[in-house]
């Protein structure tokens, strides 16, 4: 039986914690920044954790 592969899509944009959960990081950061309040943009250079809804799922894209 093959090896499971990792969902490359999947590693470029989730981390793992150390205690396990998911990181991701925000959208709406990558152009038309001019418009966007400093304080916006600020806040949107920050990860945040996944839902835990989704979070099981996540984690079956990262398995190797």
């Amino acid at each position: 039986m093959p090896k499971q592969k990792t969902n490359s899509g999947a590693k470029k944009r989730f981390r793992l914690t150390a205690k396990g959960k998911v990181r991701r990081f925000k959208a709406y950061k990558s152009h038309i920044l001019t418009k966007k309040h400093p304080k916006r943009k600020r806040n949107l250079r920050q990860g945040t954790l996944i839902a835990r809804a989704d979070e099981s799922r996540i984690k079956g894209l990262l398995q190797a």
